[in-house]
């Protein structure tokens, strides 16, 4: 209880002492952010760190086996394991990132949560959770274990740890990133306060623990988001009116996507022009509903955890029902945000306020970014108290997701890698005190992650490949194996690994640029540089003049001598006639807009810190200036998409990000079903009596008595179904 007493007073000088020090650090010169808390604001993040980790002192007592530990004693009712198994996907990176969806793709991004899970889920329910359920498994790297032997096995769960602890750490990442963004706290320290507190938790309760939070998770993220849809709506005017207004702007809001429809789910997947994705309908069907979806739903062990630890199957089966009906709500608190991003969010002139993905040069310096649209809308609806709670259910949908890829992590490490590959003959309590110290070493490892994430630009995007990367892959070997008796040990390792290497060689082959990469051309104008600023139309740069000082150029042609050559690389002097370039470029295939970025620059007539970022401008460079000039054109790119090469996996040179993940998730999926099927063909199964409850057709089902109609997980799988396709007709 001691130390019960210290963590707690921790956490309360955390949240108060941390303020004072973004204080002092904006006094500095420290960037501004977005969100002012008030002391009851605080009152609340502090409550919120005080209750998880009392949580987790609590129920150790209750951890003191294996199964305990990992896999909760297997006794949560059916709507504890449906909440759990909800809540340990809606983290804030779901919240924060499918709300900039939104803003990026219009409603499309609520086929996640529509044809993007439900149709997966209901599958999980009716169809895989006996099987998972039946066998004991703890996990579904085990089952492939029982399934195919040691060799599929030992691949899903490699590469399964790699996967929770990359997750992890972008979830430390990305709450450390929003804390510092909304509130200007310190990047490392809530780095480090978050992940203590998750590793303390589930060191001391294990899976119990993870669980428990979660549900607590769930209602804080829905009490500190629901009014945020609600208030919006009402002051754009009513439902139809903020459409009308989100498909007004985003023509000014998204230039390169013109003529495409926002508003709608379905009526304008009919070719990749129509809509801001670059999709057709086959790839949203194909790649986001069947590959995406199924491998996500089914297969990651992070999810299928949550609802194989309830008191029975049918427990199972209807908390798993019951995650898709709360998953069919979660639009509302995601999809409706970006929508409103759209509609409402203006500048002090009342133009509509343009968003920039992570990667443009102007994010976080004159415009913010996509990511920013929750938080924008959290600071412009909600007040003091509200405010709080926002930000707490921010900060525990991080730690959700933290919590959750931490026991995963630990269940996966334990059984599927230490105890088959290293020690086979240990004790039970060895097996808990492995589980117990590695959840610590996940913790640890996250963080490593966390900061090799600050050279990534975009972290959902980075999440979604590492899906596609082994979680689909995944899918087809587990589906194959439930529904064929047929398929082979061999079969399933060499469709695994095959589906694997393929989804990496994809990856690569859409961010290679055999001619070299064409980024748009670049202005760095150095700290110490004194410039003149020439405004229009109130606060609009339209000129920069360099009086002194350096820039630095990339892919820009600098034209120091008239009637020959431009420059591209080099170090030069401005001669005495100084230089004015707008928009010159060596190579036609480069954009025509320099991107100027002044990250500290001095203003020659004020001698005012100025920071800002324009595009399309002109820049002056007075005698004297010195210019670092290069030209890059790279081989690689993983920040760009090269749409010769993305025709050939997406269809289509019109695809964006996103459609190409699909598609690309599509023909993984595909690969590991031929692979896995012909190597079968041509190799020996395993006996018919070693797959018994492991294949569909050899597996009994139990019968667990008489089930009173509310009890039936068909019936309300229907139901939901039937909810499902009304909604994609009435949105359609």
């Amino acid at each position: 209880m001691k130390l019960l007493k210290n963590l707690c007073i921790a956490a309360f000088l955390f949240v108060f002492l941390m303020p004072f020090k973004t204080a002092t650090a904006a006094a500095g010169g420290a960037a501004s952010h977005l969100l002012n808390l008030s002391p009851i604001d605080m009152v609340i993040i502090a409550i919120y760190f005080v209750v998880v980790l009392a949580i987790g002192f609590y129920l150790k007592k209750y951890a003191s086996t294996s199964d305990t530990f990992f896999m909760a004693g297997r006794k949560m009712t059916a709507w504890i394991a449906g909440l759990s198994f909800i809540s340990a996907n809606l983290s804030s990176l779901e919240t924060m990132g499918w709300s900039a969806m939104a803003y990026q793709y219009g409603m499309l991004g609520a086929h996640a949560y529509l044809i993007g899970a439900i149709p997966a889920i209901l599958f999980l329910a009716i169809v895989m959770m006996p099987f998972y359920y039946i066998c004991r498994t703890h996990s579904v790297p085990g089952y492939l274990k029982l399934r195919y032997g040691e060799g599929p096995r030992a691949l899903a769960g490699i590469s399964f740890t790699f996967l929770t602890v990359m997750v992890s750490g972008a979830s430390m990442f990305a709450m450390a990133k929003i804390l510092n963004l909304l509130l200007g706290w310190d990047m490392n320290v809530s780095i480090w306060v978050s992940s203590i507190t998750v590793g303390i938790y589930v060191f001391l309760g294990g899976l119990l623990s993870a669980v428990f939070n979660e549900v607590l998770q769930f209602f804080l993220i829905w009490l500190g988001t629901i009014l945020i849809p609600i208030l919006g709506i009402i002051s754009a005017g009513g439902w139809h009116k903020m459409l009308e207004t989100a498909q007004k702007n985003a023509a000014i809001i998204h230039p390169t996507v013109q003529n495409a429809d926002f508003t709608s789910l379905w009526r304008n997947l009919g070719s990749f022009d129509t809509n801001p994705m670059g999709i057709d309908w086959f790839g949203m069907v194909f790649g986001l509903g069947l590959a995406v979806s199924f491998g996500y739903w089914c297969t990651d062990f992070l999810q299928v955890q949550r609802v194989i630890i309830a008191k029975d199957l049918r427990s199972a089966q209807n908390g798993t029902v019951i995650g898709a009906m709360l998953k069919m709500l979660v639009p509302i608190i995601v999809t409706i945000p970006g929508l409103l991003g759209l509609a409402v969010l203006l500048n002090p002139d009342g133009s509509p306020m343009i968003l920039v993905p992570e990667s443009d040069p102007r994010a976080n310096i004159t415009l913010r970014t996509f990511n920013d649209v929750l938080p924008l809308l959290m600071g412009q609806y909600l007040g003091p108290g509200l405010l709080g709670l926002g930000v707490t259910a921010m900060i525990a949908g991080f730690m959700s997701g933290m919590a959750g890829n931490v026991s995963a992590f630990a269940t996966v490490w334990t059984y599927d890698v230490y105890k088959p590959l290293l020690n086979r003959k240990a004790s039970d309590k060895h097996y808990l005190n492995m589980g117990r110290w590695c959840s610590i070493l996940g913790v640890l490892i996250s963080i490593a992650t966390a900061y090799a994430l600050f050279y990534f630009s975009n972290i959902l995007e980075f999440l979604q490949v590492l899906v596609f990367f082994f979680i689909v892959p995944l899918f087809g070997t587990v589906i194959l194996g439930m529904l064929w008796k047929r398929a082979t040990p061999a079969g399933g390792f060499w469709g695994f690994l095959a589906a694997i290497i393929i989804s990496m060689s994809m990856w690569v082959f859409v961010h290679t640029f055999p001619d070299g990469s064409r980024p748009h051309p670049s202005v760095l104008i150095s700290n110490n540089a004194v410039v003149s600023v020439t405004k229009q139309d109130g606060d609009k740069i339209s000129r920069v003049v360099v009086e002194s000082g350096q820039i630095q150029t990339t892919n820009v042609a600098i034209p120091l001598e008239a009637g020959k050559e431009p420059v591209t690389s080099g170090q030069f002097t401005v001669p005495q006639t100084g230089i004015e370039l707008s928009g010159i470029v060596k190579d036609d295939s480069i954009a025509k807009n320099l991107r100027v970025l002044v990250p500290d620059a001095v203003e020659a007539d004020t001698k005012q810190h100025t920071k800002f970022g324009v595009e399309g401008i002109s820049l002056v460079l007075k005698p004297g200036v010195t210019i670092r000039a290069s030209y890059i054109a790279k081989k690689f790119d993983a920040a760009a998409f090269n749409p010769a090469h993305t025709k050939y996996v997406a269809r289509s040179e019109k695809a964006k990000p996103m459609a190409v993940n699909m598609y690309s998730a599509f023909w993984s999926l595909l690969v590991c079903l031929s692979v896995t099927i012909g190597v079968s063909l041509f190799t020996k199964p395993k006996p018919v009596e070693e797959l018994r409850n492991l294949v569909m057709g050899l597996t009994d089902i139990p019968d667990e008595g008489p089930c009173p109609w509310y009890h039936n997980p068909k019936l309300w799988a229907a139901v939901v179904l039937i909810i499902l396709i009304a909604i994609n007709i009435i949105f359609w």
